[in-house]
């Protein structure tokens, strides 16, 4: 997107993790909890069968990167987000300031005139919203405030891409139409 629009994006990433571990800190290794950190160059190129095809023009700068929802962070990425200075808002934050004013603070971080892609992992809601997900997290966001994170980056006219991610049906099948409808709304 920065190539096609000539200019750095800001990313605003909802999420209840921050994916921003990197093969030398991640307990796990599982790949899908490390796409931020190959995007802005954080991570090398330790796994060029996934993120190999990331180059230059596709890097995302960390001070344009903002996260809301934080609930489940491993230690390692605690570490690299104080680190680097990534503005990041947790529920707790949220539950302090509220979603209003956590809005207000993350778009005056990107800045006015950015284009922004926003990135929505429907496990940023509480579960009670979306329960088909591969990794849901007590204590998440409220359908409402989802919708309201949606509505204040549409109403700065920056909005250039949009990403729904973790929407699992067969996961709590029972209750996938309750996560689709979120996803959706």
């Amino acid at each position: 997107t920065r190539e096609r629009l000539g200019r750095e994006i800001a990313v605003i990433w909802v999420d209840a993790h921050a994916d921003i571990n990197t093969p030398e800190t991640s307990d796990s290794g599982n790949i899908h909890g490390m796409p931020v950190a190959f995007v802005t160059g954080l991570a090398k190129e330790e796994k060029p069968e996934y993120f190999g095809w990331l180059g230059e023009e596709h890097m995302l700068n960390i001070k344009k990167l903002v996260y809301i929802g934080l609930r489940d962070v491993d230690a390692g990425e605690k570490r690299i987000l104080r680190e680097n200075g990534i503005k990041a808002f947790s529920m707790f934050d949220i539950d302090r300031y509220g979603i209003g004013r956590v809005m207000e603070m993350a778009l005056a971080h990107i800045g006015t005139d950015t284009p922004i892609h926003l990135s929505f992992d429907v496990d940023a809601l509480d579960p009670q919203w979306a329960p088909s997900t591969g990794t849901p997290v007590r204590g998440g966001l409220t359908l409402r405030e989802g919708d309201y994170i949606c509505e204040c980056v549409h109403e700065t006219g920056s909005l250039v891409a949009v990403d729904l991610v973790e929407v699992n049906p067969q996961l709590a099948a029972d209750s996938a139409s309750e996560t689709i409808r979120a996803g959706c709304s």
